[in-house]
């Protein structure tokens, strides 16, 4: 009787081992800051540092990436009130999570965030957010949650595709990210590997970040941020001569000085007066309309690109963005116009948003040009 329960029960155990849930293994990332961290399990409750990464992670949870978010910054309501709302009417659950400051690193509050029970928290270098060098950083130490840096803004060129990657792999979605690597790096690779070919003249190329308004001409990317995209892009930085980091100002004098051949302007959709006006739920009309504002400005008007008509504006939050491929097409495309006649980012946008981005596809204007 005895041996034959014994024998039953051994019959069973390949069964109840099929049935069992698979245990969860650590996973261990090195981050963009270089550092290395483990985590119990691919992450389930994810803090971020800004609430617009919720883009990576629309990315590579197509279902419903609000679920992953345990709680975020709200700076992304405040500042992309267009895009917040589209997810917001997708997703109704966006509404519901916790905020944990406003849109800089003094309003983050740390109670707040260990209030919302995170099992990993992602922050960038730098931004509205906590940074590397926050005291946030040490605090989420002492409590046992881990943290790793992602980077869209300092260096979008060299830390893009390895931030979604870290991501992918931190919420155990490494396929999905793979899969989006491979579709931007064959994109960024025909840019690349066309101009190391032709080897043709850089123009020069002012980009002024947050056209129009009560600002000063002009604020402009160096040798970081989206100055990167144009260099790779082909184009010559004007910004990347006198700005010593990612972004900051250049004088009107200078910019005129420099004369350059191609203006670009970044600006939101809430754009007004000579803001331009570029982004979610804008329209082509609408877009174009606000840069011919935008380029009639004293000291704009001008310039040698606006007068040759190679004037255009794109959407400022690709600045800090996962979609930053975008940028770099549009830009070949600008000032390489023979060169990548066959380079369509809205060809691009609309297999991305096909592909990776079915549930919250980008819908708007996101950049326009002057003709």
């Amino acid at each position: 009787m005895i041996r034959r329960s014994l024998l039953r029960l051994a019959a069973l155990v390949p069964t109840l081992l099929a049935a069992a849930p698979a245990m969860a293994q650590p996973v261990t990332l090195r981050d963009i800051a270089g550092r290395e961290v483990t985590l119990a399990a691919p992450a389930k409750r994810v803090l971020l540092g800004e609430g617009r990464l919720i883009s990576v992670l629309a990315l590579l949870e197509r279902d419903d990436p609000t679920k992953l978010v345990a709680g975020w910054m709200g700076e992304f309501r405040r500042l992309d009130p267009q895009g917040y709302a589209q997810l917001a009417a997708r997703y109704p659950n966006a509404e519901r999570i916790p905020v944990v400051g406003a849109s800089s690193a003094d309003s983050f509050s740390i109670e707040s965030a260990l209030t919302a029970r995170p099992d990993l928290v992602v922050l960038g270098l730098d931004g509205h957010g906590p940074g590397r060098g926050s005291e946030a950083v040490a605090q989420f130490a002492r409590a046992g949650v881990p943290v790793v840096f992602v980077d869209f803004r300092q260096d979008p060129l060299a830390n893009t595709l390895p931030s979604i990657e870290l991501i992918g792999k931190a919420i155990g979605r490494e396929q999905q990210a793979a899969e989006y690597l491979a579709f931007a790096q064959e994109r960024i690779d025909r840019i690349r590997n066309r101009l190391a070919e032709a080897k043709p003249t850089r123009p020069t190329v002012l980009m002024e970040m947050r056209a129009g308004g009560t600002r000063e001409c002009c604020g402009s990317p160096g040798k970081g941020n989206l100055g990167g995209l144009i260099e790779l892009a082909g184009g010559a930085n004007i910004g990347a001569e006198v700005v010593p980091g990612a972004l900051g100002p250049l004088n009107l004098e200078y910019v005129i000085a420099c004369d350059p051949a191609v203006y670009i302007a970044t600006g939101g959709a809430s754009g007004e007066g000579t803001q331009p006006r570029v982004g979610p739920g804008v329209t082509p009309e609408e877009a174009r309309a606000a840069l011919q504002r935008t380029v009639s400005r004293a000291g704009i008007a001008s310039l040698a690109g606006v007068k040759a008509g190679r004037a255009h504006a794109i959407w400022h939050s690709f600045y800090d963005s996962p979609f930053n491929l975008l940028v770099l097409e549009a830009l070949a495309s600008w000032i390489h116009p023979e060169l990548f006649r066959d380079v369509d980012p809205a060809a691009t946008m609309a297999e991305m948003n096909r592909r990776f981005l079915p549930n919250l596809p980008l819908q708007g204007t996101y950049w326009v040009s002057l003709r």
